[in-house]
């Protein structure tokens, strides 16, 4: 065998790989797995939240992030079996669970934005004014008044959930009391279609009354316990080693970094006139809202 001659042809490869990699830096940069799986609640997605910053973290980091846009109590629960990588979710009591079972680490302070109860303009069950959710929803199920409850284990359906148990009352069975089992956008627009009430978080419902107008008003607001409240949770590695451990830190990193705190803050002035969510990053654990 001529080895001089078989060399050649490796050598022109070692070169021509040499050269790509030269005029590559990208290349040699960029993540090795590429791929973030997020779990993550409806209302990020609904109110258009996530296609203002999914594309800058891509870009700045060469990450590309699938997400699963479902309620907290499924988004938590793929968590749990390993099915993500990192969490954006508004359940808190579940979360901590979650981070106490050690499937989930570094729960970090994002942004909040607030539930409201809203309802047709008529409001026959005369919600309007209610000192508080709870009395709007004694009032509703004193009327047998129609109530939509997404029934889906999300972060919404568990205050909603909390609610009536501070109302002093159990809603299941009644025939006023319905379950859509859809995400946040749907049932309000189910909501608008048969003249009901429901509890939503604010973000979605200007997002979705600004793409299809819905015929809701909001009849009760601004009680500290409708604070609704989003964390960032990393999926453990020490439990499930298949995660993107180094994909899912640098997306929570991205969430709670000073620029992309105040594009939350921003996002929403533009078409609504004032922002959806308000960012928390850099305020201590329990003053969110403050």
């Amino acid at each position: 065998m001529d080895h001089h001659t078989s060399a050649v042809p490796r050598m022109a490869a070692a070169i021509a790989c040499g050269a790509l990699m030269a005029v590559s830096p990208v290349a040699r940069s960029a993540p090795e797995v590429k791929a973030v799986l997020l779990a993550t609640t409806t209302s990020t997605q609904d109110s258009g939240l996530l296609d203002a910053l999914l594309p800058v973290f891509e870009q700045e980091t060469g990450y590309q992030v699938k997400t699963i846009a479902v309620g907290s109590g499924q988004a938590l629960a793929m968590g749990r079996r390993g099915e993500a990588d990192v969490l954006l979710v508004h359940s808190p009591a579940e979360e901590q669970k979650l981070v106490d079972e050690g499937a989930g680490l570094n729960r970090r302070l994002v942004m909040h934005n607030d539930f409201v109860v809203v309802g047709p303009a008529g409001d026959p069950a005369k919600v309007r004014g209610s000192r508080s959710a709870a009395e709007a929803l004694k009032k509703v199920a004193s009327a047998g008044a129609t109530f939509l409850s997404r029934g889906d284990g999300s972060g919404t359906h568990s205050k909603e959930k909390g609610l009536w148990k501070a109302a002093g009352l159990d809603p299941e069975g009644q025939p006023w009391y319905q379950q859509t089992g859809l995400g946040m956008g749907e049932t309000l627009n189910v909501a608008s279609e048969k003249g009901a009430y429901a509890l939503t978080d604010r973000g979605t419902l200007l997002a979705r009354g600004k793409s299809r107008p819905l015929a809701l008003e909001v009849l009760v607001e601004g009680e500290p316990q409708l604070l609704n409240v989003y964390h960032v949770i990393e999926v453990s590695p020490a439990r499930w080693p298949k995660v993107n451990a180094a994909g899912a830190r640098a997306f929570a990193d991205f969430l709670v970094s000073p620029r992309t705190q105040r594009r939350i803050g921003e996002f929403g002035l533009d078409r609504f006139g004032a922002p959806l969510f308000t960012p928390d990053a850099a305020k201590g654990p329990e003053t969110p809202g403050r």
